[in-house]
């Protein structure tokens, strides 16, 4: 990748783009929301994580006429089959409040040992709409669901997500650390390596 490339964020979420910006920065590529080209909010037909990443990553590409980067994430919880998976976001259709409402209410009566859950996500790099073989990167991070929510930060089910190696919620978390060890993080280092490496 040359220093002078622009790449289209298949996401609108400024803090989404500004995390990414400072992970990629090494490759000097300016890194732009979608938004600045118009792309369109895709619907994300998927059945997975990898194929909602594609199906943005796509669109973004298609519609730019650039390279796209574009990420899908969420929450599995082992007790409940690996929901709220690729629904995490909407899974009460409402916001973050009732989502975490509804998974504590789905494990009202579940012992600790069983509430094993990770966060996932996977970022995608297309060259272009008809990349024949997007870079994919993978990460999750393990923990468990809390009986009721603790801490201010982070957003989404970040209050219910206990991080075993620091004995806290992911929203007790000072944002420096969270960036560092979060699926998203981790997923965003792998991206850079492949990349420095493409």
């Amino acid at each position: 990748m040359s220093g002078s490339q622009v790449v289209v964020l298949a996401s609108g979420n400024r803090g989404k783009l500004a995390e990414l910006a400072g992970i990629l920065e090494p490759l000097r590529v300016q890194l732009k929301p979608q938004g600045d080209f118009g792309v369109p909010e895709v619907a994300e037909t998927g059945l997975s994580f990898v194929e909602n990443a594609i199906i943005k990553a796509r669109a973004a590409a298609r519609h730019s006429g650039l390279p796209a980067i574009a990420d899908d994430s969420g929450l599995e919880v082992d007790f409940l089959d690996g929901a709220p998976g690729i629904h995490s976001a909407r899974y009460s259709g409402k916001g973050d409040v009732e989502n975490n409402a509804r998974l504590l209410a789905e494990l009202a009566d579940v012992p600790e040992a069983r509430r094993s859950a990770r966060f996932q996500c996977v970022i995608v790099y297309m060259r272009h709409a008809l990349d024949p073989t997007p870079l994919i990167c993978q990460a999750s991070w393990e923990g468990r669901i809390l009986p009721e929510a603790r801490g201010e930060g982070g957003f989404g089910y970040d209050p219910l997500f206990w991080v075993p190696d620091h004995q806290c919620s992911a929203a007790e978390l000072a944002p420096e650390v969270k960036n560092r060890i979060s699926h998203r993080a981790r997923a965003s280092a792998r991206l850079l390596e492949a990349l420095t490496g493409r």
